[in-house]
């Protein structure tokens, strides 16, 4: 809505006429009027505002082919679902092509994006022990035209069992995944595959290791959340190995990071010192509105896209976009930049 105008009879004030000379030396490039020493900070912070919103609604530039990357961390609550979800959305917003994957028997990816996920509903359970197409089971998003969304249901909790005795099962979504992407043809291709996975290292990860190129690691800025990377570090190098020679951990985001804490901090520092240029520059904060998204079948990008966490995400889906995926030959031996 326009801002309301003054009452009739009283003056505006100065802070329109700021604000438009702030508009005028973005728009023409030119120096702003001379203004009084009083008044010149607050066309500066103007001016910077109106910058990083054009900023933000740029869009992000598209991937010369498709980047698949799997949103791992066997530790529970660190914002795994969250940041998947929310990048992909991010990405989405900004006119790139997303598929959500959801192998997490708990569906949260697939709540989160309003995407039907009920027992009775084609799901990666069939893509992954069935043989079904996946082009048969992808929903589009709630509020999105570029995002889709593979859901799971609860079927999924016993297809670790199931696949037991199947043939080359470790490599099940990936061959689903090449064969839906041969089948929709390169002009539709989307421009990024994000695989949700169960907090846990079971055959459903590896499923999502296997059939990635790129592993994005969310981290919360805590203690206990530091000794489940070493773990999850020496299954990636197996992965690698033996299964995907290709894969490499291209994305380390901090999330739940609360300023007020000498710990995050800490923990912080602990991990871009152990991770070096993986790290993104972008830490996600504690925030209640994106705690609250789901609960409304939403992104916190449509939820509240003016907050802090939907700003902070959108930040950090920038940041991927811009840095592109890291070759597997300059990392270290363990995962680690080199």
């Amino acid at each position: 809505m326009p801002p309301a105008a003054a009452p009739t009879g009283e003056p505006a004030g100065d802070g329109p006429a700021i604000f438009g000379q702030a508009s005028a030396l973005l728009n023409t490039g030119r120096s702003a009027p001379p203004l009084s020493g009083a008044d010149l900070p607050i066309a500066q912070e103007a001016a910077a505002a109106l910058r990083a919103a054009d900023y933000r609604r740029a869009p992000l530039p598209a991937p010369p082919e498709t980047r698949v990357m799997v949103v791992a961390n066997q530790k529970g609550g660190v914002g795994k679902t969250t940041t998947a979800v929310n990048v992909a959305a991010a990405m989405a917003s900004r006119g790139l092509r997303v598929l959500v994957i959801d192998l997490d028997p708990q569906a949260n990816a697939s709540t989160a994006l309003a995407v039907d996920h009920r027992a009775e509903t084609p799901s990666m359970y069939d893509v992954l022990v069935d043989g079904v197409p996946m082009g048969d089971v992808i929903a589009r998003a709630d509020g999105f035209d570029w995002l889709c969304c593979a859901p799971a249901t609860i079927d999924l909790a016993g297809a670790e069992i199931e696949l037991v005795s199947v043939v080359a099962r470790e490599s099940r979504l990936r061959r689903a995944v090449a064969t839906y992407f041969t089948e929709i043809g390169p002009a539709d291709r989307p421009d990024y595959v994000l695989i949700d996975c169960p907090p846990s290292l079971g055959l459903l990860t590896v499923n999502g290791l296997v059939g990635a190129d790129e592993v994005l690691i969310p981290i919360q800025c805590e203690y206990y959340a530091l000794e489940g990377v070493s773990q999850l570090l020496k299954n990636i190098d197996l992965i690698r190995a033996h299964l995907n020679p290709s894969l490499a951990v291209s994305t380390i985001v901090l999330t739940m990071y609360d300023a007020r804490t000498r710990l995050a901090a800490q923990v912080a520092d602990e991990v871009r010192r152990h991770f070096g240029d993986a790290v993104l520059r972008t830490i996600i904060p504690r925030s209640v509105r994106i705690s609250e998204a789901p609960s409304y079948g939403q992104t916190v990008m449509t939820y509240d896209p003016g907050s802090s966490g939907a700003l902070s995400y959108l930040e950090a889906a920038r940041e991927i976009a811009e840095h592109g995926r890291p070759l597997v030959e300059d990392r270290g031996e363990e995962g680690n930049v080199a």
